[in-house]
């Protein structure tokens, strides 16, 4: 199934064996992150529904939960507008990330991932990154890009810190995806998920750090805005 929004972009299917409450907070959510559903844009829950092909109601419960995580605020009478970060919002986003994400992959790297399903999962996710930047699949790339980190965060054996990692990472914005991947950026920066857990693998502990140190980097740069920085530029 493929649902158009007013930015003219498709909706993901809904999953099959999700329930429908929790397929719509997570396409929801995604369409929010990656800028589909514009900031400081009002939207309407009985047009969000019709565009998603369900009734107003499961699309209005869930964006009561994106009010509650910040991504959204309730407009009376009219719907919900998508919050606009600031840039000191997206700096200290950025750098809580840098402070809690780093140093984790780094241990996770150094100890290694001693469990081929885990392993195998990753693997998938890392694939599908690749795929969904390929094919311009941007709100399934956001859905793989969160599991992806989560899960191997989550070899940290640390659960609060991992909540607090999905917290900090569903409130970033990645507007700038659609043009990253019209100049190619979006499919290298999917690349650099199959390099770290190769490199976590392998147990080479200093380069995923700084490979690690990198990519929340993009997040905080050209994903944010869409356009290169002279840094970057040089990556």
């Amino acid at each position: 199934m493929s649902v158009t929004t007013d930015t003219g972009e498709p909706f993901t299917a809904l999953r099959p064996r999700e329930s429908l409450r929790d397929a719509t907070v997570r396409t929801l959510h995604a369409a929010v992150i990656s800028g589909y559903l514009r900031p400081g844009s009002v939207y309407s829950a009985r047009a969000l529904g019709t565009q998603l092909g369900i009734s107003a109601t499961p699309v209005r419960e869930a964006m009561l939960d994106l009010v509650k995580e910040g991504l959204v605020e309730a407009v009376p009478n009219k719907g919900f507008r998508v919050v606009q970060l600031t840039e000191r919002e997206l700096d200290e986003l950025n750098e809580l990330r840098q402070l809690i994400e780093v140093p984790t992959v780094r241990r996770i790297a150094l100890k290694g991932i001693d469990d081929p399903v885990g392993i195998a999962e990753l693997r998938e996710l890392a694939e599908e990154l690749v795929r969904s930047a390929r094919e311009k699949d941007f709100i399934a790339h956001h859905v793989a890009d969160l599991q992806f980190h989560l899960k191997l965060l989550a070899h940290g054996g640390n659960d609060n810190l991992v909540l607090t990692v999905h917290n900090l990472r569903i409130r970033s914005r990645l507007y700038g995806m659609p043009r990253l991947a019209d100049r190619g950026r979006l499919l290298a920066t999917a690349q650099e998920h199959v390099d770290l857990l190769d490199l976590i693998i392998a147990r080479r502990a200093d380069e995923a750090e700084e490979l690690m140190r990198r990519h929340i980097g993009h997040v905080r740069g050209a994903w944010a805005t869409g356009e290169d920085t002279a840094a970057q530029a040089r990556e």
